[in-house]
């Protein structure tokens, strides 16, 4: 068995993995990553951020061609399949693969296939194809695993009818029904690709409203579009039992009800991946969601090893888990670093949402004093000319210094339009005002506009 000696050893290709690695190699750092799937990527490319989000894109293209009047002159509707539908989705993962291939590649860093194992904790095993193995001696590790979905062991997933998250990628039909237990960002916009092919969901949601970390209107706006688009919503549900046959998938739900679809994803929750890792061979353990523990330096009970990303838990989201592993490595190379608090939401539904900041639960719980300044995109000229009209920009803020409290879009672009107002949040004192917004010219016709729009109508609240 060789044995190989780094200065850094990182576990996991995703964002976190890729971040840290590449950091630690620009600075001089010999440095091997570890990849249980046969390319680079992690979860992120292959089942999760990537797959989903361009599905979405390739739906709402769909959507966008079906209710856009000058087409209709032209033709007739039209409905593609979901597997039609993932095919040409799967282009945009080839090519994050090989653009990610070579970010490695130009950093000279050694890429080795296979699941890694602590033999003790300055030591990798790494077990590849045809049970070789390399033995890594490294001074840092960085554990950057990911995360799968949770899978209770009550339901049959071996079942060709019940999937996952991860495995409904891999669904060769379309169905003309789909339950979907959990309603958590995932499961949500998983109810949007399938809503908008066409498909009748019923989205069963364990507590009371949907995505309840949002803002109570953003939240709202979530609930009537998915029921416009044919989307049934059922609150407060649990299950008793899943039970798949050769037709379909019977729920039966603890409440009495029964309901049938032609197939059933699980979306409620997920996994950190270390079950695989040996962590009891160093003492090291993970919680019942197989997630780790670290402090706000990203380093675990043992020192010299650091976990960032999904493997950590909250936000779980590939922005974060990318800063996670960005400022990891930094942390040990002994430079300055951030622990990664202030995150923006974004939720790829159909229409996407995002937000930063306080929501007005919050600033009413803590009896902070708040006013609401808003722009309906009906109202912007960028959004009559798309089509994209539906949604709206929200900002919370002081009505005295007119400081912002936090930002709250839902609509076309929601995620690319928060970015602006985390900008202005993130100035330090009186630079951070609702005055910007309205002090500089915004380009005409933008969705951007809408900062304007709605700084405009918050001072006229105030003043």
């Amino acid at each position: 068995m060789a044995v190989h000696n780094y200065d850094v050893v990182v576990i996991g290709t995703g964002p976190a993995g890729e971040s840290a690695a590449i950091n630690a190699a620009k600075h001089g750092k010999r440095v091997a990553v570890v990849e249980k799937q046969p390319m680079v990527g992690g979860n992120c490319t292959y089942w999760g951020t990537i797959p989903s989000k361009a599905l979405r894109h390739q739906v709402k293209q769909i959507l966008s061609f079906n209710t856009n009047r000058l087409f209709r002159d032209i033709g007739e509707p039209r409905w593609f399949s979901f597997p039609k539908v993932m095919e040409r989705s799967r282009v945009t993962i080839d090519q994050q693969v090989a653009m990610r291939t070579n970010f490695y590649a130009r950093n000279r860093i050694d890429l080795y296939g296979g699941v890694a194992r602590f033999k003790d904790p300055h030591t990798l095993v790494v077990r590849g194809e045809g049970e070789s193995l390399e033995e890594l001696v490294a001074g840092k590790v960085i554990i950057a695993t990911g995360s799968r979905p949770y899978r209770p062991a009550d339901i049959d997933f071996r079942h060709p009818r019940i999937y996952c998250s991860d495995t409904i990628l891999s669904l060769s039909h379309t169905p003309r029904t789909l339950i979907i237990f959990g309603a958590g960002v995932i499961g949500c916009e998983y109810a949007s690709i399938f809503s908008g092919l066409g498909v009748k969901v019923d989205l069963i949601n364990n507590r009371g409203s949907l995505l309840s970390f949002l803002d109570d209107e953003i939240s709202d706006a979530l609930s009537y579009h998915l029921r416009k688009h044919g989307v049934l919503i059922r609150h407060n549900e649990e299950y008793e039992r899943v039970e798949g046959d050769e037709s379909g998938v019977t729920v039966y739900l603890k409440s009495g009800k029964r309901l049938r679809a032609d197939a059933f994803l699980w979306a409620n929750g997920r996994t950190g991946n270390t079950d695989e890792l040996g962590l009891e061979t160093i003492g090291l353990e993970a919680n019942g969601r197989g997630q780790l523990q670290v402090d706000d330096h990203y380093r675990t009970a043992i020192p010299h090893i650091y976990a960032a990303g999904d493997v950590i838990g909250w936000p779980s989201l590939a922005s974060a888990a990318y800063d996670q592993g960005l400022n990891a490595c930094d942390e040990l190379l002994d430079r300055d670093y951030r622990y990664v608090s202030d995150v923006p939401t974004g939720i790829y539904t159909i229409p996407e949402i995002s937000s930063f900041g306080r929501n007005e639960w919050e600033l009413t719980e803590a009896r902070v004093p708040y006013e609401v300044a808003q722009a309906f995109f009906k109202d912007t000229a960028r959004a009559q000319i798309t089509g994209d009209t539906v949604g709206m920009l929200k900002i919370l803020f002081d009505q005295d210094t007119l400081e912002i409290y936090g930002i709250h879009c839902f609509g076309d672009q929601a995620s690319e339009i928060v970015h602006i107002g985390q900008a202005i949040m993130q100035q330090e004192g009186a630079a951070n005002t609702l005055q910007y917004f309205v002090s500089t010219t915004f380009k005409y016709p933008t969705m951007a506009e809408a900062y304007r729009v709605a700084a405009q109508n918050g001072l006229n609240r105030v003043f």
